[in-house]
């Protein structure tokens, strides 16, 4: 699995976006790896979703998927500098919040069911 560092927040976390005018959640959450990191991919199960407010007190709501990547190359930009590939067990220990390690417990259980 895809860990991304995004040295603004000095954070290790899965790409997230916005969405854009038009846009379904789909197609962002498809373009938004794209951005981050450069791979492109399908779409697995939707995960649950998160639901917090962001640094500036604004609501924020975040719907995630499982993605299998079928193509692309990571090119360090100014949102990402680094791609992990980690294991689930992996990524638990290097990811920085802990709503990002119940995902990956969530993506886990869904794969093995």
């Amino acid at each position: 699995m895809a860990i991304i560092h995004r040295p603004r927040y000095d954070d290790w976390s899965f790409p997230t976006g916005h969405l854009e005018p038009g846009e379904t959640w789909e197609q962002a959450a498809c373009r938004e790896v794209a951005e981050e990191t450069g791979f492109s991919g399908d779409l697995g199960s939707e995960l649950r979703t998160s639901r917090y407010e962001d640094r500036h007190g604004r609501p924020k709501v975040v719907r995630w998927w499982g993605m299998r990547v079928t193509s692309g190359t990571f090119t360090p930009n100014n949102e990402v500098d680094e791609v992990l590939w980690e294991t689930p067990a992996g990524a638990v220990v290097s990811l920085t919040y802990d709503d990002d390690r119940e995902l990956v417990h969530q993506l886990v259980a869904d794969t093995t069911t």
